[in-house]
Parts: structure tokens; sequence; C-alpha cells
């Protein structure tokens, strides 16, 4: 085969091919062309073949025209598929008015028991009190024995604490956190602590497996339940109103002696009565007492020296209080809609 003859076939080859790209309507006919004239068995690849039968001297030239139809059939089917190339509609841009006002990001805020913890130690601050901190997991010593809780006391069972092993568990107040604090301190002490405690309560509207409290200790010479009743009333005035009394009753606590329980009267319906207080007029929020003397010996104070007071409150329940919450479960489900009331 001489050059004349192998450069007429791939102008017959270039004509046939450009014709039947012409006539491709779709995607899937401009593949099988491609696979037809440029695929590796293709009409294009035959051709080239045929340069073996090209005399040496014309091997060049025939090169030369085999490599210039490639880059034609090439350009030829990379513009018939533009071509066919599935196009957008054509949309005109949404206007956009520079001189509205931007859209406000909602913006997440402290949950309402951090809100009521960072209350609450703000008043005390102020009252002199310094906040102090304490492990979650604790020993038998600082959660019973300091406190003088006997080894047949209920409130050891089992059934009424996470225990880990024998001699630990979760806490179950933060009074020991009090234990600790005067262990490190000589008197005069002036303490608050605030923390989550552990108990295998079962839940209901007012109780939850795990829940905050916030302690207050005060030890000093000289100090009675004067300076106590008139710590709590303060308080309670602060956070509550001007307005709320506050009432005390007896009560009984291994740790203090006397012990009372604190009341306020209903921030609602001032005393008069209402289904937050359920028609008593008085809610209850916690204990109180002067520290018992075996306490204070349990770390090394001098009882006849030294006397102080301590009380306590659950952050949740004055936070139900405060904001007439029915349920303690609505503060740890983590709804935000319920949240963002607050």
């Amino acid at each position: 085969m001489n050059l004349a003859e192998f450069e007429n076939g791939l102008r017959e080859l270039q004509t046939q091919a450009q014709t039947e790209l012409g006539g491709a309507r779709s995607a899937e006919h401009l593949e099988r062309w491609r696979v037809k004239y440029l695929g590796t068995k293709g009409a294009l690849k035959a051709a080239m073949q045929r340069l073996k039968a090209v005399p040496k001297a014309d091997k060049p030239a025939a090169g030369q025209a085999a490599n210039k139809l490639k880059d034609a059939l090439q350009a030829a089917y990379d513009a018939r598929a533009t071509e066919l190339a599935p196009r957008a509609p054509n949309r005109r841009p949404e206007a956009c008015d520079v001189t509205l006002p931007g859209r406000r990001p909602r913006i997440g805020h402290a949950h309402v028991i951090t809100q009521t913890v960072d209350e609450l130690v703000d008043i005390f601050a102020r009252m002199g009190f310094t906040m102090v901190y304490g492990p979650e997991v604790e020993d038998d010593r600082h959660n019973f024995v300091a406190l003088n809780i006997p080894p047949e006391h209920v409130a050891r069972d089992p059934l009424d604490n996470f225990y880990i092993d024998e001699a630990t568990m979760l806490r179950s107040q933060t009074s020991t956190v009090q234990i600790r604090a005067m262990e490190l301190r000589q008197p005069p002490v002036r303490i608050i602590t605030a923390g989550r405690c552990y108990r295998p309560d079962t839940v209901d509207a007012t109780h939850m497996f795990i829940f905050h409290q916030l302690e207050c200790l005060c030890v000093d010479e000289g100090v009675t339940m004067v300076d106590m009743r008139t710590c709590i009333d303060q308080f309670c005035k602060a956070y509550f109103g001007p307005e709320v009394k506050t009432r005390f009753l007896p009560s009984f606590f291994p740790f203090t002696e006397p012990s009372g329980e604190i009341a306020v009267s209903c921030p609602f319906c001032h005393g008069g009565g209402c289904a937050i207080c359920k028609q008593s007029g008085w809610m209850e929020l916690g204990g109180c007492g002067m520290v018992d003397p075996n306490v204070l010996e349990a770390v090394g104070y001098d009882t006849e020296k030294y006397t102080g007071y301590a009380f306590g409150f659950g952050i949740e329940r004055m936070a139900m209080r405060r904001h007439g919450i029915p349920d303690i479960r609505l503060l740890f489900e983590n709804d935000v809609r319920f949240l963002h009331q607050f």
C-alpha cells in the first residue's frame, strides 16, 4: 500500500465518522460513536495498523496524517459532547436587598440549673462565703463516718447509694466537701459548696437519681443559731424577694444538733395558698442546724472553743420554686423549647 492509498482511506474514514457524529442525538449515541471510531478496537485503531503496509520512506508522512485524523475526530467528539450536555435552565438571580436587616442568629445560654448555681453563689459571696469544691467519687469516711452517720444508719443502705466498692461510692450529699474543707483549714471557716450528688431514687416529678445541692458552713468562736437564722433569712430575701418570710421546724440530721427544716412563704401566692405550695402557703427548701460536736472533733477542731452552723438546699428545688416548674424531669430532658424560656 502506497502513501496515496493510505491517505485516501483516512479521508473516507473521516467523512464517514463526521457524518455519523452529526447524527448523534443523545449521550448513548455519542458513546457508541466513540467506541466505534476512537475505542481501543475502533476504526481509527484499525487504520493505524495499516501503517505496516506503507513503504518505509513514506511512513513519517503516513503517521502524521493518521495523528492529524485522530486529533480531528477527538476535537469533533468533544465539541459534540458539549452540545449534547444537559443545560441548567436560565434563572434570574434572586434580588438581594442589602438595606434589609440581617437575620439574628439563635444564640444559646446557660442551663437554668447553671444560672441558679451562679446566682446562689453570687449571693453568698456578697455575704462573705468562699466557694470550695470536692470530688464526686467519695470514700466512706468523708461521706458517712466524719459526718457522724453510724454504720447501722439507714442512709448507708446499699439501696440508697451508688457504691463502687465497699468503701467507695458516688457522693450522696455535698456535706462531704465541708469535711474536706475543715481538714485543710482552721477556723474561722465560711464556705459554700455546690455540685452533683447521686442517690438511686425512683424518678418522678420531684425525684431524680442525679441532683444538685448547695451547702453553707460557718465555724468560728461564739457562733449561735441566731447567726444561722439571720444568714438564712437574708439569703432567702435576696433570692426570693424582700417580702418573703422564713419558717423553721424541728427535725433531725446526724451531723447537726439541734436540726431544723427551712421553709419560705410561697412567693407566688404570698402565703395565701396555691397549687405550687400545695395550698399550704409555705415551700420547703432544705435542712439546717448547728454542727454536731462529733463532726468538729472528727476534723480536729476544739469543740470547747468553736461552734458552727450548716444548711443546704436542693438546687433543682430552688429553680423549680423560683420559676414555677412542676416536674424535675423537665430540667434533664434537654428540650430546648423548654430551656429557651429561662
